[in-house]
């Protein structure tokens, strides 16, 4: 078979002309083929610098520009050598241009309406910059437009387009836009145009500041109440949230345009302060609003002076104190042995001017409102010294010896009396507690006969009685019986009566010529 004999050629990759932009990396490859051993050299046709780095590889070689910089715009030519094949050349045109990012727009200074602003509009690294075009636009109105077409740059520029207007209130929050573009038809490149707005803002404000409450000024105890502050001011103002004290105090609460209170309390009505601060107009607005948390009575108490326990005649005050929103009215009643329930008076304070002992009852506080009612209780205990009080003395106080003598006595008082018997004149004194309330002197003799002083007490007071006592001859036949009632009454206004009726037991028996005290106390004074 014949040998086919490959015929010696080249080539460049990409062919003929490459556009690349400023910065990037760029590698120009050379390759031959049918020989076996090539020999390559690249140059540019005006002998300038390669601005690059050559690698030779077996059949093919490369020029890499890293980064591509304006050295490189050239044509650049490579020569492939074949030893007796010859050599032959190929050129590329490395074409450049440079629109890496999209302009940049600067707003001096910051908006206030009525005074003139100035737009900056920049665009970075622009090459070749004769060919750029600019538009300055307010939404879509042309506000300014500039070519650099006289622009001799010979490198990579920042180009900067600047605009100065008189805005309008109107014009607060409309798009300020610059359109950039670099229109070479000759080069494929995209993009060909580049576009930043920015918002036209004005430093203004804080204005028109509510509060908005939720759900709404009056909350029913419990309920998760949210306040918010709403206010128009650029840029954001700073917002604190204060609370009117009842002592007049300003409290400070937290930093934010909402205030919630997942779960509000009775103590958390008052004047609310909402404060905003524009740090830049340097201007302060506040906005209140008054919070009511509503709720039915609570921790209704009674306070009673000088004290629950009062002596007769005394004064007595009781006070009644309820929270609640609205506040509860306060009413008092007293409550009857039947049961019954007496409306009395009205308002906080119950006074009771010299209390009597009629006057010990059950008094109840009730506090009320709209939404619901509680009541409290506080009963009196009127103290009674005691009064009233009644001597009986069976058959009489005179009785012949032999006789038993029965002492009874009655009393009303508050608390209880204790009574104790004592015979005055007695070498030995014999004081005796009550025992079962009777007090009984068993087969008397004369020697019996005498004074004796029937003491009544309490905590309150006390009350001494005066008795008699005669012994007068045997006793031959039983005598009828004379009971003698000796009455005292005590000058203080009737109490609710508390009868104690208390007897002692005074057993004196006479055995071998001796006495001797039975079934009672004895105690030596």
């Amino acid at each position: 078979l014949p040998i086919v004999v490959k015929a010696f050629e080249m080539e460049i990759i990409p062919a003929n002309r490459i556009v690349a932009q400023i910065g990037e990396t760029l590698i120009l490859t050379c390759n031959a083929t049918g020989c076996a051993s090539p020999s390559f050299s690249w140059r540019t046709q005006m002998d300038n610098p390669l601005g690059g780095t050559v690698n030779n590889h077996m059949t093919y070689s490369t020029l890499t520009m890293n980064p591509v910089s304006i050295v490189n715009s050239h044509d650049y030519l490579c020569t492939v050598f074949c030893g007796e094949k010859g050599k032959k050349e190929k050129s590329i045109k490395v074409e450049l241009y440079s629109f890496p990012s999209d302009p940049i727009i600067e707003i001096s200074p910051s908006f206030v309406a009525g005074e003139p602003v100035t737009v900056t509009c920049k665009i970075p690294d622009v090459y070749p910059s004769h060919r750029l075009e600019v538009l300055l636009k307010k939404e879509e109105h042309v506000l300014h437009e500039k070519e650099f077409y006289e622009d001799d740059s010979t490198n990579t520029e920042t180009k900067t387009v600047t605009y100065s207007f008189n805005p309008t209130a109107e014009d607060i929050g409309k798009d300020i836009t610059c359109v950039a573009k670099l229109p070479i038809p000759t080069m494929d490149f995209e993009p060909k145009e580049r576009v930043t707005s920015q918002k036209l803002n004005a430093n203004f404000g804080p204005q028109n500041t509510i509060i908005s409450s939720f759900p709404g000024n009056l909350a029913m105890e419990g309920d998760p109440l949210k306040l918010t502050c709403v206010t128009e001011s650029n840029p954001p103002p700073q917002i604190i949230w204060r609370k009117h004290l009842a002592d007049e105090s300003i409290q400070h609460l937290i930093e934010n345009n909402v205030l919630s209170i997942p779960h509000a309390h009775f103590t958390d009505s008052g004047l609310y302060i909402c404060e905003v601060t524009n740090l830049v107009t340097n201007i302060t607005e506040k906005a209140t609003v008054d919070i009511v948390i509503q709720d039915g009575p609570k921790n209704t108490t009674i306070s009673v002076i000088p004290a629950t326990a009062v002596k007769e005649g005394e004064t007595v005050m009781m006070k009644c104190t309820s929270s609640g929103n609205p506040a509860p009215v306060i009413s008092w009643k007293k409550k009857k042995g039947t049961g019954e329930s007496e409306k009395i008076s009205e308002g906080a304070t119950l006074t009771i001017q010299k209390i009597k002992s009629q006057d010990l009852e059950l008094y109840e506080c009730e506090a009320y409102n709209q939404f619901g009612k509680e009541e409290k209780s506080v009963k009196l205990l009127v103290q009674v010294p005691p009064q009233n009080i009644t001597v009986l003395i069976y058959p009489s106080e005179n009785v012949k010896e032999g006789e038993n003598v029965t002492i009874t006595c009655s009393t009303y008082s508050n608390p209880p009396s204790q009574m104790v018997l004592k015979k005055v004149h007695q070498e030995k004194e014999i004081i005796l507690p009550s025992v079962n309330g009777t007090f009984i002197l068993y087969n008397v003799t004369k020697n019996d006969t005498g004074r004796y002083l029937l003491d009544v007490f309490n905590e309150v007071g006390n009350n001494v009685k005066v008795i008699e006592i005669a012994v007068v001859g045997r006793l031959e036949k039983p005598d009828q019986m004379i009971p003698v009632i000796i009455a005292f009454s005590c000058v203080t206004a009737i109490a609710v009566p508390v009868v104690a009726i208390l007897i002692y037991v005074f057993r004196k028996a006479k055995i071998n010529g001796s006495y001797s005290l039975v079934k009672a106390l004895r105690l030596k004074v």
